[in-house]
């Protein structure tokens, strides 16, 4: 990442040192998850849909502790392995909107404040900006060779309680309130970082 573009990192610091963290990052671009892999100050561990892991990126992606998750249904594997990297003390990234869009956060799927609730661990939101702009792309879908892209941190926070708990699949009423009302908490944390990490960065 260093050596294709510019990263301007900005509060890593406050990404905890040790103990399971989920890294809560917008999607605007393909370059989003391998930036942040990049640059944050510990390993980051991703669901990335199945499609990717094709060619020589399946041995890759795999020796670098990814995970590949089948979009098309509730993959307990997936499911079992992203707790399984939070369980020890590792730190899960997750695309909020579940997919590339605006990157905005403006439509949050329920994933994000599953983990969060059912592991207990802390929420780091990150913004990437930059990585859309369009002048002077050579490669399509990219954004320009050593132009700079800013990775921002922000602090930490807690989605709920555990009361939310249970097994994949088997939430009840109470479950999935908690899951809509964490998800509501979420959406709004990390709009606000969102925006101050514009006013930060200038973007």
């Amino acid at each position: 990442m260093y050596g294709l573009w510019k990263p301007r990192v900005l509060g890593a610091w406050r990404v905890p040192a040790s103990g399971p963290v989920i890294m809560a990052v917008n999607h605007s671009n393909a370059i989003d998850g391998p930036m942040l892999m990049g640059t944050a100050p510990r390993p980051v561990h991703f669901l990335i849909k199945k499609e990717a892991f094709v060619g020589p990126l399946d041995p890759f992606l795999l020796g670098i502790g990814q995970l590949k998750v089948d979009r098309t249904t509730v993959d307990r594997t997936a499911i079992t392995g992203a707790l399984g990297v939070l369980k020890n003390g590792g730190v899960l990234g997750i695309f909020p909107e579940g997919t590339r869009g605006e990157g905005d956060f403006a439509s949050l799927r329920a994933g994000l404040a599953y983990f969060a609730v059912r592991s207990g661990a802390p929420i780091v939101p990150v913004a990437v900006l930059g990585s859309t702009q369009r002048r002077g792309r050579l490669i399509r879908g990219l954004p320009p060779l050593r132009s700079k892209i800013d990775v921002v941190f922000g602090e930490a926070f807690e989605a709920g309680d555990d009361s939310a708990g249970g097994s994949p699949g088997t939430a009840g009423r109470g479950t999935r309130k908690a899951l809509d009302d964490a998800t509501v908490r979420i959406q709004e944390r990390l709009t606000a970082h969102l925006e101050n990490a514009k006013r930060l960065t200038g973007r």
